[in-house]
Formats: structure tokens, sequence, C-alpha cells
């Protein structure tokens, strides 16, 4: 898989908030010239609105504490 089409991949992924992610993830991944496959405005902003379209952050954990305080509060309502 080229570059240009893992980043396609990942911005449609749900995985990456914007394209600093996107471009961080890349290189991270090994992916050779990123800034230069993606210095194109076009390519840039068709990337960027995937991301902000399709990014899920990731859920968080309710703590014990948290659990334990909302089953409380719950308890106490009824």
């Amino acid at each position: 898989m080229s570059t240009l089409e893992r980043a396609y991949f990942l911005a449609r992924s749900g995985e990456v908030a914007d394209l600093a992610a996107l471009k961080s993830r890349l290189k991270f991944e090994g992916c050779r010239a990123v800034d230069a496959l993606l210095a194109t405005y076009s390519v840039r902003r068709h990337l960027q609105a995937i991301c902000a379209a399709t990014f899920q952050p990731p859920e968080t954990k309710d703590t014990p504490s948290e659990a334990a305080e909302a089953a409380q509060h719950d308890e106490s309502s009824t």
C-alpha cells in the first residue's frame, strides 16, 4: 500500500483527529515522503475533511470511584 493510499485509509478509519495526527501516524508507521505527498492543497483539505467527519475519540472507561459515585447517586434518587 502506498503512503497516499495509507493516508486515505487512516483518515477513513476514524482513528486520527486531524491532518497533523495523520502525518505523525504515517511517519511512525515508517511511510516515506509523507510531507511531500501530502503537500498538495487539495489532498490536505480532502484528508482533513475526512478526518473531521470520521474521527471517533476513544471511549474513556469509568474509574471505580466514578462508577461507585454514579451508583450511589442512582440509589439516592429512588
